[in-house]
């Protein structure tokens, strides 16, 4: 049993591991969806994670159809694991790349590319 005082750090590590690596905010769903088409005009978006995420620290920015780079105001409030705004929009393809600060302290990114429809 000498080796024992080793072992139990190493346990620990395998026993956690799985709750610290659920805790990464994922992007789980989205509207405007993933390659989907949305109608012009003030479009609401809604990001959904699969873990509480820290708004105040968190960021979406717009791509429009002409490159240009914009940064969406989040709603302050609102659920825990859903980041929400608007911007009226006309006809193109966009991308909104999400940025985010999950309880864990990690941060997460992704990119949503949708198009606005005549």
């Amino acid at each position: 049993m000498p080796h024992l005082p080793r072992l139990v750090p190493i346990l620990a590590a395998l026993v956690l591991a799985p709750a610290l690596a659920q805790a990464h905010a994922i992007l789980v769903q989205s509207s405007p969806a993933a390659g989907g088409t949305t109608a012009p005009g003030k479009v609401a978006m809604e990001f959904r994670f699969n873990s509480r995420i820290d708004r105040e620290r968190s960021r979406l920015t717009l791509t429009a159809p002409d490159h240009s780079q914009s940064v969406l105001p989040i709603a302050p409030e609102g659920p825990p694991d859903i980041l929400d705004t608007t911007a009226n929009l006309t006809p193109g393809a966009y991308v909104v790349r999400w940025q985010v600060l999950a309880v864990d302290g990690h941060i997460t990114r992704g990119d949503v590319p949708f198009t606005v429809g005549n």
